[in-house]
């Protein structure tokens, strides 16, 4: 597994959502944005896991078309579900990622 995989930038993103709603504080948009220090990922992958994280409803964002085609996520607004706790609590593949950021101690700073 690598930093870069899908199912450790998905732990992350939704790890980091949860832990702001258990302690209900807003979200820091640019905590989950593409090019933070946190993911590191080009913006088309970015766009692909966050579309399926919202298709799998997984999270919840509001989004808007410009120009017809490209989605603008509104991050401020961006919440875990309980689909989504569900998921980053009991998802065999996201504990693989979980253990590898700890194996390389870059686990989230936020948790």
């Amino acid at each position: 597994m690598a930093k870069d995989d899908y199912f450790v930038i998905v732990y992350k993103i939704l790890s980091y959502l949860y832990v702001k709603l258990k302690s209900g504080e807003d979200v820091n948009p640019n905590m989950i944005t593409h090019d933070n220090q946190l993911l590191q990922i080009n913006r088309k992958y970015w766009d692909y896991i966050m579309r399926n994280l919202i298709e799998d409803r997984y999270i919840t964002c509001e989004t808007e078309k410009v120009w017809g085609k490209e989605l603008i996520y509104d991050l401020k607004t961006a919440e875990i579900t309980p689909e989504g706790i569900a998921y980053v609590c009991n998802n065999s593949l996201i504990e693989k990622a979980k253990e590898f950021l700890k194996d390389i101690k870059e686990i989230t700073p936020f948790i």
